[in-house]
């Protein structure tokens, strides 16, 4: 009962603070805002949001069966505010297609607090600028050749021990090897007690991004602030370290914190804030998302032997072609159908779900009024389901992207000037692990269970996906 009353009694501070504007949206009718609801007095439709986020259909059953009832645009009030969900690829180009000085990206309280108020993913458009031009030297062409040599290595060596336990959980292993690959290219941490540690931790923080923001121990919130403050701890010892000599790597943390990747406009370097924030958001970006679409991905081919049959006879013929022990960047290039597996299961599993916006000011989308200081969300899962964009959009038919995408309509890494920095990353790993894994076995889903994994933001498979796998010189 006290957890609750916490919980009342702080949406009702975030009511008060807008009792006027809330009070003028409910009764102008003639606005023709957004259908739907505001909820109850004082939580609104909060708790049917976290019903959601704690259920194994996901948070995103919140706004699936809201979408059933009032169409492709919603209006509902989650955490004090008045958030409109709508899935148009017109709406999707205007707000994420241009930086319009009217809207602001806003995430959710919980997740700019544990991500930190200098990440790139919760910035204004001047500050998020500034920090793309710097932080986009990780993802320059000889960083991802270097790191596509270092990811396959890896790849190679957990398939291996893949043999030796035939049963296996994808998500698990998927996990760690995505976190190994992008901390070792950020800060060249490998020393292993420090890696299960720091991957603990972010877990944590990941698992506390959609909570009530409540700072009392034993709450999920709480538990997740726990977790950055360790991790904002070991990070600040690997850059004094550095500082003072003891340290000297050649990687993304120490061009960072180099004298010469100064902006070249106003000579202004990162401070160490927005380096922490950014190292954390780099982490959780490019190690939970990348690990959960390849368990999709796995997940789909089982179902579809078909399409696994077809990528296989294509990747073992490129495997011959290139007979390197190690994947080539340019050998990425020719893997065209296993590109299309990539983009079919990043648009069907959609791990980002919506794009936020804040409108700065009274403003009309379509037909319908916004007012000021409500949150927009291009709704990406929606565009992805569409039927009059995708036919058959529940079916995983990766020959659909034989002819480019309608403009907008795939968001897998959003669009515009906030378009995912790690895109790149994130389909290379995707490439190198579908290569190795259709090279190498045959593999059966042990668990058909399609449930997602209550209380996670990225939404994922609640059983991690168990295979058993069936080495190919054995089938």
């Amino acid at each position: 009962m006290g957890a609750i009353t916490w919980v009342l009694l702080w949406v009702f501070k975030r009511i008060c603070t807008n009792a006027c504007t809330t009070t003028s949206h409910d009764d102008s009718k003639c606005c023709r805002i957004p259908p739907g609801s505001s909820g109850f007095p004082l939580v609104g439709e909060t708790l049917a949001f976290v019903r959601a986020y704690s259920g194994t259909n996901g948070v995103y059953d919140f706004v699936r069966k809201r979408h059933l009832k009032y169409g492709d645009c919603f209006r509902t009030n989650i955490f004090g505010q008045t958030h409109v969900f709508i899935s148009r690829t017109n709406v999707a180009k205007s707000l994420l297609g241009s930086e319009s000085i009217d809207f602001s990206k806003r995430y959710i309280k919980s997740i700019g607090e544990l991500l930190g108020k200098q990440s790139m993913l919760c910035s204004s458009h001047e500050h998020h600028a500034f920090l793309r031009r710097h932080i986009s030297n990780l993802f320059t062409f000889d960083s991802l050749a270097s790191f596509i040599e270092h990811f396959d290595e890896l790849t190679v060596q957990i398939l291996k021990q893949w043999e030796r336990k035939k049963h296996v959980v994808v998500f698990d292993d998927a996990m760690k090897l995505t976190f190994r690959a992008i901390c070792k290219m950020i800060m060249s941490l490998n020393e292993e007690e420090e890696l299960k540690r720091l991957q603990h931790d972010i877990f944590l923080i990941t698992e506390a991004m959609l909570s009530f923001p409540l700072r009392f121990p034993g709450t999920r919130f709480y538990e997740g602030l726990q977790a950055r403050k360790r991790v904002m701890n070991a990070l600040r010892e690997k850059i004094a370290l550095r500082r003072k000599g003891f340290e000297n790597k050649r990687d993304f943390l120490q061009f960072l914190l180099s004298a010469d990747q100064s902006d070249k406009r106003n000579g202004e370097l990162l401070n160490d804030e927005q380096i922490l924030d950014n190292i954390l958001t780099l982490i959780i970006a490019g190690q939970v998302t990348t690990a959960s679409a390849i368990t999709w991905m796995v997940k789909y081919l089982d179902k579809h032997a078909e399409v696994q049959d077809k990528l296989r006879e294509m990747q073992m013929d490129c495997k011959y072609k290139n007979s390197d022990s190690t994947i080539a960047p340019g050998t990425l290039n020719e893997m065209q159908y296993a590109s299309k597996v990539v983009k079919e299961t990043l648009r069907m599993a959609t791990i980002v779900s919506w794009f936020p916006r804040e409108t700065l000011k009274d403003c009309q989308i379509g037909e319908y009024q916004i007012k000021k200081g409500w949150i927009i969300n291009v709704d990406a899962r929606g565009i992805h389901y569409d039927s009059t964009i995708y036919n058959d959009p529940t079916k995983f038919i990766p020959s659909r992207f034989d002819e480019d995408p309608k403009s907008y309509s795939f968001l897998a890494f959003g669009a515009g000037g906030r378009t995912c920095l790690g895109m790149n990353l994130a389909k290379v790993m995707m490439l190198v692990f579908l290569h190795r894994l259709v090279t190498t076995y045959r593999w059966k889903v042990t668990d058909k269970d399609w449930s997602v994994e209550k209380w996670a933001m990225f939404p994922r498979l609640r059983n991690g996906c168990p295979i058993t796998v069936y080495p190919l010189q054995d089938t």
